[in-house]
């Protein structure tokens, strides 16, 4: 099976794609599939690497080794795969499969499965819709508020109105929570990118005003005070749920920097909550994934509150980190399923959710 894996990427989370990347490249069965690994850089340039060693992924050497073929994607059916721009010849190689590898802006947020949609390669994860709306911080509130899962109170701000009248929109902001410390978060940025916590006013409105350097609508969440717990869930029509597993990072709140850079961040499998929690994490999480037409992965993010012990949703991410402390392989891996066997599945669900 010819199968490309996207790498990289336009977004802030372009190191990290590579570094899922990498563990990814190292867990595919050489034997089933014919690997394709194809790198995009932060301005958007594609190259496919032959032979492209996973090490060198994962510090970013890629970008700097010789031999690497400039390609596109061609949206062509008829072609079904990628051009390869070699000097005076092109090669089209016809792909049955392709993993994106890629978190965030232009990979996670329904562009890079819209091109793939037009084609008409099968590909691992969310369809177009699904990773729209869950890229979108705001349009996943708006779906998740008709399943009755619970989840925290929010205010949508905007950053045209920021612009015109902050003050109005931090008043707002703080009468509708009204309690601090709350969270603020860009809607669209993913992977806790631009997260900020205020205590007071004050840092508020700093964090407002960071958050719309990097996204033109921004959350302002009511603080959970709980345990932070993820759910990993695979599946296409009938999806099943991982045991729930619990973040205890050594920073104030779960950062980027917890989440994928600081292997200090203590992991707990099964979570250190009830089983009656751990049931209602994972059935809330199968109607989150379902409401949200999620298709293949996500990892469903959940806080359980210290006080009363009630379970409220976080966020989806529709592609979740894949490195060697990432959460969704390692619950996974929990339930008897091994990372290559995890690639194996992911892989078909593609081609059933292609093929029908």
């Amino acid at each position: 099976m010819k199968l490309a894996v996207l790498f990289g990427g336009i977004s802030s989370e372009h190191d990290i794609s590579c570094l899922s990347a990498a563990s990814i490249l190292r867990n595919l069965n050489k034997d089933k599939y014919e690997i394709y690994p194809v790198g995009i850089t932060r301005s958007g340039e594609w190259l496919y690497c032959p032979n492209c060693d996973p090490d060198r992924v994962e510090s970013g050497a890629w970008e700097r080794m010789t031999g690497k073929v400039k390609v596109v994607l061609a949206p062509d059916r008829g072609m079904h795969g990628m051009v390869l721009l070699r000097e005076g010849e092109i090669e089209i190689v016809r792909l049955d499969c392709v993993f994106p590898v890629l978190h965030g802006v232009g990979g996670e947020d329904g562009t890079m499965q819209g091109l793939l949609e037009l084609a008409g390669i099968p590909y691992v994860g969310c369809g177009v819709a699904a990773s729209a709306n869950t890229m979108d911080k705001a349009l996943t509130k708006k779906v998740v508020e008709g399943t009755g899962v619970r989840q925290a109170r929010y205010y949508l701000a905007l950053r045209y109105d920021f612009e015109r009248n902050a003050e109005a929109v931090i008043a707002a902001a703080a009468e509708t929570l009204g309690a601090f410390p709350v969270f603020v978060k860009p809607c669209s940025q993913g992977s806790s990118v631009g997260v900020a916590k205020a205590n007071n006013l004050l840092e508020l409105a700093e964090g407002l005003t960071e958050a719309f350097k990097l996204d033109t609508k921004v959350l302002v969440e009511e603080f959970i005070d709980g345990h932070e717990v993820e759910c990993a869930v695979l599946g296409n029509l009938e999806p099943q749920a991982s045991t729930v597993g619990e973040i205890a990072p050594t920073q104030e709140f779960y950062t980027f920097d917890a989440k994928y850079k600081d292997e200090s961040s203590r992991l707990y499998i099964p979570a250190h909550i009830t089983e009656e929690q751990i049931a209602t994490v994972r059935r809330d999480a199968v109607r989150v994934y379902t409401a949200l037409g999620c298709r293949g992965l996500s990892r469903v993010d959940f806080f359980v509150t210290h006080d009363s012990g009630e379970v409220v949703f976080n966020e989806l991410n529709a592609i979740p980190g894949f490195t060697s402390i990432s959460m969704y392989p390692k619950l996974f891996d929990y339930e008897g399923i091994g990372y290559a066997e995890l690639l194996d599945r992911l892989i078909s669900l593609a081609l059933e959710e292609h093929h029908g």
